[in-house]
C-alpha cells in the first residue's frame, strides 16, 4: 500500500480543453479526475475557468465529476469572442494555499509560459509535484521547461483519458 498525499491541482481550463483539442483529441474529465486522483495523490483540483451561462452543463459535469470551479467574469471583444484570462486568478489561489500549508504538493495543469514565475516558486518552497502540459512538447511554452520542473505531456496519456468514440456497427 503506497503512502496518501493531499495533494491540489491547479488546472487552467481554457489551456487545457485548448491543448487538448489542437492535438486533436478529446478529454474525458472524469477519467482524467480519477487519473489525478490515482496517479498524483490529488485530493482537490481546482478548474478556472471563464463564467459563461451557455456553457452551465459543462459547468454541472465538471463539478459532479469532483472538480473545484473557480469562475473569472469574461468580456467580449469587438468581433464577439470570449475574454476571460484566469492566469492572475490561479497564481494568487496557489499562492494562497501554500501560505495556509493547505497541500502537500501541487499539480499544475497548463501550458502558458505565463505560470513560470509561479512554477518557480513552488520549487523555491519544495512543493511543485508536476505540470501537465496539455500541449505536446513542441507546444509547451519554453518558459515552463527553463524551470527544469518536471512535466508530464498529456497526449502521452491520450489511450487512457480520451474520449471513446462509440464504434459503429458494420454494415453489410
Amino acid at each position: 500500500m503506497h503512502e496518501k498525499f493531499n495533494n491540489y491541482a491547479y488546472i487552467d481550463g481554457a489551456n487545457l480543453h485548448q491543448g487538448i483539442r489542437t492535438a486533436g483529441w478529446q478529454l474525458d474529465y472524469r477519467k482524467f479526475r480519477v487519473w489525478l486522483s490515482d496517479k498524483y495523490s490529488v485530493s482537490k483540483a481546482y478548474i478556472f475557468i471563464g463564467l459563461v451561462p451557455k456553457y452551465k452543463d459543462l459547468y454541472t459535469v465538471l463539478q459532479d465529476s469532483g472538480y473545484q470551479l473557480i469562475f473569472k467574469e469574461v468580456v467580449y471583444d469587438k468581433d464577439g469572442n470570449i475574454k476571460g484570462n484566469c492566469d492572475a486568478d490561479l497564481v494568487l489561489k496557489a499562492a494562497q494555499d501554500t501560505y495556509s500549508k493547505s497541500y502537500d504538493k501541487a499539480v499544475l495543469v497548463s501550458s502558458d509560459g505565463d505560470y513560470a514565475s509561479l512554477v518557480k516558486f513552488l520549487i523555491q518552497v519544495d512543493m511543485l509535484l508536476t505540470i501537465l502540459s496539455p500541449a505536446p512538447a513542441q507546444k509547451c511554452s519554453i518558459l515552463l521547461k527553463r524551470t527544469n520542473a518536471k512535466i508530464v505531456y498529456l497526449s502521452d496519456q491520450r489511450a487512457l483519458l480520451a474520449v471513446k468514440k462509440e464504434k459503429t456497427p458494420d454494415r453489410d
